[in-house]
């Protein structure tokens, strides 16, 4: 089936194929068998061009979708439901790694019904990722479980183990939560995102195990990443549908991605984790936070405003009540006190 631009899974276990030229989308698999308990929850290429696409549902099968034939090829057992759902799957050649929400990362050989490798990364493993320089390391990290760095090939201890991040001004541990990772391009650097709306970058290869470069977007939960190619830029989204560009050499934002609002689908009142329409890119802060600062400085001059003499020249809030029997003012110029003159 060519043509397809972007591959998509569901929660019924359907494949999803849409054609952003022809706005279309097709369903891939058997209707009459749809569940739940086949939730597609990991998607991946076989490594053998684009033409294969491997599906992990829940119920722990990964099937192979052919995408020249439009149709599902072959599948496999490589997992049981109660040992948690896929958070990463990928093709080591002819071999399949896959990685399960309770830590358990796996390899298994193409005519074996066991793995042939195990590893145990930890607890709330939320993503594992592969790198493109070498594709037998692996990164995973999770909630309260940092980014680690396995080689498949020796994969007694991790390769790289990052380092919490410093306790903060109140001498207090700050939580991790990773949400994804991805390696920089022709490097063994790693970025990742977390559940704080925190980006980080980690380099194998310095010496400390902290990140060599933090950044921050917003106040929600970021949920995932993309890398740009020549890898000086990543995009990330949040919970809300909103997505940024942040430049990797100086941690700040290069623009925003905002949804299109159209006729035929108006944008929201509430934010939404889709967004509707073709994303915008803005260089400029949205309305709400231009207008922040502005409501802060109205507030703060009403505030030295009353009592007739915090600001030196305020005029009191009984100033309206003070006719008959005194006004109040601001002596003292700057930050004088304020008295009340009696007629």
């Amino acid at each position: 089936m060519s043509g397809m631009d972007v591959w998509l899974g569901a929660e019924t276990g359907l494949l999803k194929g849409v054609s952003l030229s022809r706005k279309q989308a097709v369903n891939f698999g058997s209707s009459s068998r749809l569940s739940r308990a086949q939730e597609v929850r990991a998607l991946s290429w076989t490594g053998r061009g684009e033409a294969e696409v491997l599906v992990g549902s829940a119920d722990g099968l990964v099937r192979t979708f052919s995408a020249e034939k439009g149709a599902f090829t072959s599948s496999r057992r490589c997992g049981e439901p109660h040992e948690g759902c896929f958070s990463g799957l990928l093709a080591l050649g002819p071999a399949l790694a896959t990685c399960t929400e309770k830590g358990t990362v796996r390899v298994w050989k193409e005519d074996c019904d066991e793995p042939v490798t195990e590893v145990r990364a930890g607890e709330h493993v939320h993503r594992m990722r592969q790198s493109p320089v070498a594709p037998h390391r692996v990164a995973t990290g999770g909630k309260e479980n940092p980014l680690k760095i396995w080689d498949l090939e020796n994969p007694d201890k991790p390769v790289f183990s990052a380092k919490n991040l410093r306790d903060n001004w109140l001498d207090l541990k700050q939580p991790h939560w990773v949400r994804d990772m991805a390696f920089l391009p022709g490097t063994d650097k790693v970025v990742t995102c977390t559940g704080y709306h925190q980006v980080h970058v980690y380099d194998p290869g310095s010496p400390r195990r902290r990140p060599v470069l933090e950044a921050v977007f917003g106040e929600v939960p970021l949920t995932s990443l993309s890398v740009a190619g020549d890898g000086l830029a990543v995009a990330v989204a949040n919970t809300q549908g909103q997505m940024a560009l942040l430049d990797l050499r100086k941690g700040l934002v290069r623009g925003l991605l905002r949804p299109r609002p159209t006729p035929e689908s108006p944008q929201p009142a509430r934010p939404q984790p889709a967004a509707q329409g073709l994303p915008e890119v803005s260089s400029e802060l949205p309305p709400v936070l231009q207008q922040r600062p502005e409501r802060r400085t109205q507030t703060r001059q009403s505030e030295r405003g009353r009592g007739g003499g915090r600001a030196g020249r305020g005029v009191g809030q009984d100033g309206e009540r003070a006719r008959g029997r005194g006004r109040a003012r601001g002596r003292g110029g700057r930050g004088g006190r304020g008295e009340r003159a009696r007629d």
